[in-house]
C-alpha cells in the first residue's frame, strides 16, 4: 500500500516533469502524430506528382542517375529514393555545383522513364519529420530524453491514479473547469496507456541508444592515438559499376532486401560507395543495409537484422514500431488518433497545474483577509 506521503511526492514529480517538458512534449507528440502521413503530405503539397504514372517494375536506377547527371551537370547526386506504395515517383537529393555545403535540391523523376520532372516545390512532410526527430537543429538525444520523461510521467500517473479501471468511464461534465479537465486528462492517459508506453519506450531507445553505443565503443576501445590516425589514400577517377548490377549484388548479400534509398559517396572515383537501405520482405525490421564498392562491385559491409543478433533485431524493430509505417493506411490513422493523446495530455496537464496554482493563491489570499476585489 503506497503511503500518502509517497503519493504526494510522486504527484509533485509528475506535475513538475510535465511542466518542465510540456512545450517540447507537445511539439514532439503533435508533429509525430502528423508525420505518420509524411509521404501522403508530400503528395498533397505537390499535387502534380500524384498524377504521374506508376509502373512496375520502375525505370532502371542507371537511367535515373543518367537523367540527373544530364539535367544537373557537375552536381553531386547524394541520394535516390525509389517509388513505394504511396509515392509513384523517384526522388533524388542533389547538391548543385557552387551551392552551400548544407543546401540540397530535392528532385522528382518519373517512375516509368526516369525523366526529371523538376525540383519539389514543398517538403512539408520532411520538415515535420525533422521537427519531430531533431527539433530541427537539436541532437536526437534531446527527443530521446523526452521519451524517458514520458515514461516517468506514465509510471507516476499509474501510481497516482491507482483506481484505473474505475476511472475509465469517469467524466464529471457539470463540475469546475479543473475537475472536467482532470477527468479528460485521466481518461486520455488511461485509454491510450499501452500506446503511450510503446511510443515513449521506442522514442527513448531511438534517441539515446546511439549515444550509449558511441560512449561504450569509446570506453572499450579508448581514444585513438594521434599517430594511429591516417588519412585515407587519395581517390583517383575510375569507371563505375552499373547501379542496377550493384543493387542485384546487394540483394544477394542480404536476401529479401527491398531498397528504399540508394546513397552515393565519392561517385566517379576509386573509393566510390553505393549503399542500399530498406526493408526486408516479410519482416518488420527496417534497418537492412548493404554498402557496395561502386568501382569494383564488391560488397563492403552488410547489415542483416535477422543474423546480427538479438539486440540488433530489437534495434531494427524500434523505428517501424515508433512511426507505424508497416501496416498500411488504417494503421497510420490509428497511430495518428492515439498519437494526438500525448499532445492533449501535455496541454491539459499544464492547464490543470495553472488552475490549481491560481486556486491555491486565491485560498491563501482569503486566509490572509485580502478583500475579493483586490485579489489577483
Amino acid at each position: 500500500m503506497t503511503s500518502q506521503r509517497t503519493l504526494n511526492r510522486l504527484f509533485v514529480l509528475h506535475s513538475w516533469a510535465g511542466i518542465v517538458t510540456g512545450l517540447l512534449m507537445f511539439i514532439v507528440c503533435f508533429s509525430g502524430a502528423v508525420v505518420v502521413f509524411k509521404n501522403e503530405i508530400d503528395l498533397w503539397a505537390n499535387p502534380s506528382l500524384a498524377g504521374l504514372p506508376r509502373t512496375q517494375p520502375p525505370a532502371p536506377l542507371d537511367a535515373v542517375l543518367a537523367q540527373l547527371q544530364a539535367r544537373y551537370p557537375g552536381a553531386t547526386v547524394e541520394t535516390i529514393a525509389l517509388p513505394d506504395e504511396v509515392n509513384p515517383n523517384y526522388f533524388a537529393h542533389v547538391r548543385e555545383r557552387g551551392a552551400p555545403a548544407s543546401q540540397r535540391t530535392k528532385v522528382a523523376l518519373r517512375s516509368d522513364t526516369g525523366a526529371v520532372v523538376g525540383p519539389v516545390d514543398s517538403q512539408l512532410g520532411q520538415y515535420l519529420r525533422m521537427l519531430h526527430v531533431f527539433l530541427f537543429f537539436g541532437p536526437r538525444w534531446i527527443v530521446g530524453f523526452l521519451g524517458v520523461a514520458m515514461l516517468v510521467l506514465i509510471a507516476t500517473g499509474i501510481v497516482i491514479h491507482r483506481k484505473i479501471l474505475a476511472e475509465l468511464f469517469t467524466q464529471r461534465w457539470g463540475r469546475s473547469f479543473r475537475v472536467v479537465m482532470s477527468d479528460l486528462h485521466k481518461s486520455a492517459g488511461i485509454w491510450g496507456l499501452g500506446f503511450h508506453i510503446l511510443i515513449a519506450a521506442t522514442g527513448a531507445w531511438l534517441g539515446l541508444a546511439p549515444l550509449f553505443e558511441q560512449g561504450t565503443k569509446y570506453v572499450m576501445a579508448g581514444a585513438p592515438a594521434a599517430s594511429a590516425v591516417r588519412k585515407p589514400p587519395a581517390a583517383e577517377p575510375a569507371p563505375m559499376q552499373s547501379l542496377d548490377a550493384l543493387y542485384r549484388s546487394a540483394q544477394q548479400a542480404v536476401p529479401g532486401l527491398q531498397a528504399r534509398y540508394v546513397s552515393l559517396r565519392r561517385w566517379g572515383t576509386s573509393a566510390a560507395e553505393a549503399s542500399f537501405t530498406g526493408a526486408l520482405a516479410g519482416h518488420l525490421a527496417s534497418t537492412a543495409r548493404v554498402d557496395m564498392n561502386a568501382a569494383t562491385g564488391a560488397p563492403k559491409k552488410a547489415l542483416d537484422p535477422r543474423t546480427a543478433g538479438f539486440w540488433s533485431l530489437v534495434n531494427g524493430l524500434m523505428e517501424p514500431l515508433h512511426f507505424g509505417d508497416f501496416g498500411g493506411l488504417a494503421l497510420k490513422w490509428l497511430y495518428f488518433i492515439l498519437g494526438m493523446t500525448p499532445a492533449f495530455l501535455s496541454i491539459s496537464g499544464t492547464l490543470i497545474w495553472l488552475d490549481s496554482r491560481q486556486q491555491r493563491r486565491r485560498e491563501a489570499q482569503q486566509q490572509a483577509g485580502v478583500p475579493p476585489g483586490l485579489q489577483a
